[in-house]
């Protein structure tokens, strides 16, 4: 069943704390939207972060246009579900290479040696946090 509301449920909060990949869309192009996966996290505040570099295009539309979505989706496998969010962004220059470290920790898992190298160059560059704040939130689960 699918529903809306206006914020993320606990259950929501659960769902988008596993590993999952989110494809982002922003908007501000002539061209079709065109999702990228992305990291991110929740917040305690309701809000959903990921880290970009500061030339990125994602940063470019951004600056145009601050709306954007994430959907995140169970893996195959799994029953059907999946966390759609729209809000409007905010790009920080604070606490991104934090949030980097935190997401490789989930993502890559804390102590593989094999990424140590590809955390490093992440972490050697400059990046930015861009904050999702939720004013649509839809969701389906079978």
């Amino acid at each position: 069943m699918s529903t809306a509301t206006s914020s993320l449920t606990t259950e929501d909060l659960d769902f988008l704390a596993r590993p999952l990949h989110g494809f982002l869309s922003v908007a501000g192009a002539p061209q079709p939207v065109q999702p990228r996966p992305v990291w991110f996290e929740t917040t305690a505040e309701g809000t959903v972060q990921f880290f970009t570099e500061p030339g990125s295009l994602k940063v470019r539309r951004l600056s145009r246009d601050p709306r954007a979505a994430i959907v995140v989706a169970a893996p195959v496998g799994e029953r059907e579900r999946w966390v759609s969010i729209v809000g409007r962004t905010t790009v920080e220059t604070d606490g991104a290479h934090d949030l980097c470290s935190r997401l490789a920790a989930r993502y890559w898992g804390p102590d593989d040696p094999t990424r140590a190298a590809d955390l490093a160059a992440m972490l050697a560059g400059d990046l930015l946090r861009v904050v999702i704040r939720p004013e649509t939130v839809r969701r389906y689960t079978a």
